[in-house]
């Protein structure tokens, strides 16, 4: 196996968790692990070829990206804009089955959760961008036109000094915010940002798929659960030692529970972490973004 230690992707900074695992759905050879430091940091390893190289093979184009199921216009299969009809969420679907990347919809979007104009509900990690930014998949583009995918580009990022350029990003990451005394440019590095987005394909959204009034907390995104006060929602997320494709990791997160301690060291799980959201500057102050707290 040859592995790669990744000082870039932190467990505990959301986005550098995203990211770690996109990398094993980008390229199903990739495994990922992570170290036993108090920090832990991903480990990503493969049989028979450089990680940092099977990214930069696997990195997908404009073209594959822009044939997304989530993209604005889809073959024939209508457009979709921030708010969805149901009917037009429906069709697309039928259209999407069997298709490579039929997450980028059911990792967004759900018909399970419908409010009482008839709109299908949008994920957490599908937050309204400023301007004219207001899909995720408008975001994903802007980031992709600004990668460049090399060796260099990819490891430099792995390695914790990434190439960082002025954007929203996806748009949830609190580290592309600035303090109070600094400027209000947004920095990212779009390499994190979009495999974050491909970090996404094992988080599916749903809802409770019934008739009658839903309420804010029966829409759910796989990992976020209702805190202890039952009053919102965090993201958890665990950090484990042991090397996993995308179907252990999808395992792991359906065994993992971030309540119940005593299991986590047979699950190979050496630490977890929990969304913190940022608190608004004022009525005016339309950003979205997470931090962390371990658990």
């Amino acid at each position: 196996m040859s592995s790669v230690v990744c000082p870039g992707l932190r467990a505990s900074w959301l986005n550098g968790w995203l990211a770690a695992v996109g990398a094993t759905v980008l390229d199903s050879r990739i495994r990922l692990g992570w170290t036993v430091d108090r920090v832990p940091v991903a480990v990503l390893s493969a049989q028979g070829v450089d990680p940092v190289t099977a990214l930069v093979s696997a990195w997908p184009d404009e073209s594959e990206l822009r044939d997304m199921p989530l993209a604005e216009k889809w073959g024939s299969a209508g457009e979709l804009q921030r708010k969805v009809p149901i009917e037009a969420f429906a069709k697309r679907a039928r259209a999407c089955r069997g298709h490579r990347h039929a997450w980028t919809l059911s990792s967004t979007l759900t018909d399970l959760h419908v409010d009482e104009a008839g709109l299908v509900a949008h994920a957490p990690f599908d937050p309204a961008g400023p301007g004219t930014i207001k899909w995720l998949h408008h975001r994903l583009l802007k980031v992709h036109a600004q990668v460049g995918p090399s060796a260099d580009r990819i490891g430099s990022t792995l390695a914790g000094q990434p190439v960082r350029v002025k954007d929203n990003g996806l748009g949830f990451d609190l580290t592309r915010l600035g303090s109070l005394a600094d400027s209000s440019t947004k920095w990212i590095d779009p390499v994190v940002e979009e495999l974050a987005f491909f970090g996404m394909a094992l988080l599916p959204v749903r809802g409770k798929g019934t008739e009658g009034r839903s309420n804010r907390f029966s829409l759910r995104q796989r990992g976020w659960r209702l805190t202890a006060d039952r009053k919102s929602l965090r993201f958890y997320w665990p950090a484990w030692e042991q090397p996993l494709d995308p179907l252990g990791i999808d395992a792991l997160l359906d065994a993992w529970r971030p309540d119940d301690k005593t299991s986590w060291s047979a699950l190979g799980v050496r630490g977890g972490w929990g969304t913190l959201r940022f608190s608004p500057r004022g009525t005016a102050d339309t950003t979205r973004a997470f931090g962390s707290s371990r658990l």
